[in-house]
């Protein structure tokens, strides 16, 4: 498999490892802005402003996402929450991503060692 245009990102709520195994520097990660203290602060005024802040925050967060994943023509999105599932969700309204064959892959915590490892072996299976 030509390996030049893959992407592997391991990914939570809080943060992003975009891994380009054919990058020199192959690992580079995001970070969401909905922290701890951010959500502590929103549920001390209210619990629905907590949640519109926390989804104003996780789409901006999977924006900076997505404008990585463009230059990409297959990815595999994994990690242990359903974060994973909600980018999915959103890159699939977006038409700038209907040629980007995306892989929703199920893992727990890992080590960069081993991520980079598991998108390695996704890719060549």
């Amino acid at each position: 498999m030509d390996t030049s245009k893959i992407l592997g990102i391991w990914m939570d709520h809080s943060s992003a490892d975009l891994i380009d195994i054919n990058a020199v520097k192959n690992n580079h990660t995001i970070l969401s802005e909905f922290t701890f203290d951010a959500k502590e602060e929103a549920l001390s005024r209210s619990e629905s402003l907590m949640q519109n802040k926390e989804q104003k925050k996780h789409e901006a967060y999977y924006k900076k996402i997505a404008d990585q994943i463009l230059d990409y023509e297959h990815v595999a999105i994994f990690g242990p929450t359903n974060a994973k599932t909600e980018l999915y969700n959103y890159l699939q309204k977006d038409l700038h991503f209907k040629d980007i064959k995306i892989d929703i892959v199920s893992a727990d915590k890992m080590t960069d060692n081993q991520k980079t490892a598991f998108v390695k072996d996704h890719f060549n299976s």
